[in-house]
């Protein structure tokens, strides 16, 4: 027997397996394409289901539709990061491991000074878009939020987004950019607009994508999506316990609102400083097209989503 054919052939069928092997960065576009068209299907079962039940008109003004719109892009996240994992054999570890324990500390600066010192920026935004007739209608998709519906809103609308959308955007997507050979700046930005479009919500746009691109850097420099987890849930959590109790930022007096300013954009800078100053990939964005591809379902239905929800603000 030549065993020496065998082994040429067998070299042969590996080195073309190679070649038609996907690289990293296909299965994160994917996975941000399932979970953009999962997001939608699962609110249009759900619409079906109502209608069919009769119950469609009645049941959107309850808080129990309204923690069900939450839930359900998150069921979406977790469905499309079973199936990275499944796809990429990317062990599941590789993405929770530990990491250094200032990233944590870190990570509750950084996020105390974006929602302090940059969320004001959507005001602005809004404020150009009431210009042209625009209605904020983002307060109307919140449940009640007072005494024990606190409990249950924490865990749906800021316990389960910090796990399952830093598990997809900075697990899966950032991280199978990196793998690609992606710089970091271009892998930062880029997937801080894919956290934002996916949201599809004209008035957190500026807000969420900087959010977004804060904790790309954050995952970036930890190695971990950990402290990025933290820092979601901390954001989330702060705005669920200010609306709770009637926070209004807007009156606070001018001596408040100076020491916030400050303190908050003392934290901003130098949580950044902090994740800026060290090493970082240097490069473009290889083998873009095939990400693009890949994503591109998963772009066109946010943007989609986007759109309709910034005609909606018009026309409320």
């Amino acid at each position: 027997m030549d065993f020496s054919a065998i082994s040429c052939y067998n070299d042969g069928m590996e080195a073309q397996e190679n070649t038609l092997r996907r690289p990293p960065v296909w299965e994160g576009g994917i996975a941000f394409s399932l979970a953009a068209l999962l997001s939608v299907l699962f609110a249009l079962l759900v619409s079906v289901i109502l209608g069919l039940a009769g119950a469609g008109a009645q049941a959107q003004g309850t808080d129990w539709f309204k923690y069900l719109s939450f839930l359900l892009p998150q069921l979406a996240f977790a469905a499309a990061c079973i199936v990275f994992f499944r796809r990429s054999k990317e062990p599941v570890q590789s993405i929770y491991r530990p990491c250094k324990w200032q990233y944590f500390p870190v990570a509750l600066l950084l996020q105390f000074g974006l929602l302090f010192s940059l969320n004001f920026l959507n005001g602005y935004f809004v404020d150009l878009l009431e210009l042209f007739g625009y209605r904020p209608t983002m307060e109307e998709s919140v449940p009640t939020l007072t005494g024990w519906n606190l409990l249950p809103a924490l865990l749906i609308i800021a316990f389960l987004p910090a796990v399952f959308e830093e598990t997809l955007f900075r697990g899966a997507v950032l991280g199978s950019m990196g793998k690609s050979g992606w710089g970091t700046l271009p892998a930062v930005l880029i997937s801080g607009l894919l956290f934002s479009l996916f949201h599809g919500n004209p008035e957190q746009t500026v807000y969420q994508f900087l959010c977004g691109a804060a904790f790309a850097l954050l995952a970036e420099r930890a190695g971990s999506i950990l402290p990025g987890m933290l820092a979601h849930f901390a954001n989330n959590a702060a705005i669920l316990v200010m609306a709770a109790c009637g926070a209004d930022l807007a009156a606070l007096g001018v001596g408040a609102s100076v020491a916030l300013y400050a303190v908050s954009g003392a934290c901003l800078l130098g949580s950044l400083l902090f994740l800026l100053l060290g090493k970082h990939r240097k490069g473009g964005v290889k083998e873009g097209k095939q990400f693009f591809l890949s994503a591109s379902v998963g772009i066109l239905v946010c943007a989609v989503e986007w759109i309709v929800a910034l005609i909606g603000g018009f026309t409320a």
